[in-house]
């Protein structure tokens, strides 16, 4: 009796030590780095913001191509970092794109606003990586010197994506947001991909989903190329 008691412990240690950690939900009051998308109500959140990413405006396809304003006023936060962020349906910029990006850029700045950088919201597809990178370098090349280039990106990048394709990113953006979540849902298995994190090159940072369920793992913090994270804010979250 004994010996089959013990063996009962040690089998239910086991399946215990076998199960995985529950995911943690996303408390927005445990970080410092925000998006704010267009329709989503400011919350008391932002006032321990470090950076801000505003959405300032989405490129369009169409004939013509168009910047479509998201904000309708230039903002006016002091004390933060900001990126102002352009959401894009397609790559195929006229000129008139590209002027008025930097315009809005300049206008931003001129308001008082610490706009040290633009983050492009681009869908880029995984083995498509090498055409967005020649996109983004000729796209750096028209902003000032003093303007960092970043931009959101998918999970599957870091497992699927093409090597070539992942170093032509790192040697012409800043950062990469990977977000772990698709529309107002966290990605199933998202662990498996950000298991294969060692394979970008690029500074990073992990976006995540208020409210949304998250547990890091244990490789994260010790990636050199790690640099924290982003929480994407949402309507109706309660904090």
């Amino acid at each position: 009796m004994i010996r089959g008691a013990i063996t009962l412990l040690l089998l239910a240690a086991a399946s215990v030590s076998l199960s995985p950690v529950p995911a943690e939900t996303v408390d927005a009051r445990r970080y410092d780095a925000f998006w704010l998308w267009a329709g989503v109500k400011p919350q008391p959140v932002l006032k321990q913001a470090k950076r801000i990413y505003l959405l300032q405006g989405q490129v369009e396809s169409g004939n013509p191509v168009r910047l479509v304003q998201q904000r309708p006023a230039v903002p006016h936060i002091k004390g933060r970092e900001i990126w102002m962020v352009v959401r894009v349906e397609t790559l195929a910029w006229p000129p008139q794109i590209y002027q008025q990006v930097r315009a809005q850029l300049v206008r931003w700045r001129a308001a008082g606003n610490r706009v040290v950088g633009i983050q492009i919201d681009f869908d880029a597809r995984t083995r498509h990586l090498e055409n967005y990178a020649v996109f983004l370098a000729d796209l750096r090349r028209r902003l000032p010197a003093d303007c960092q280039l970043g931009i959101t990106g998918l999970l599957d990048w870091s497992a699927n994506g093409d090597p070539k394709g992942l170093d032509a990113l790192a040697g012409t953006v800043d950062e990469i947001v990977l977000q772990i979540y698709q529309g107002r849902r966290v990605i199933p298995g998202y662990a498996t991909y950000l298991s294969r994190l060692d394979r970008m090159k690029t500074p990073f940072r992990i976006g995540l989903l208020q409210g949304g369920a998250w547990h890091p793992p244990t490789t994260l913090e010790s990636n050199p190329n790690f640099r924290g994270y982003v929480v994407f804010l949402q309507n109706g979250a309660v904090e």
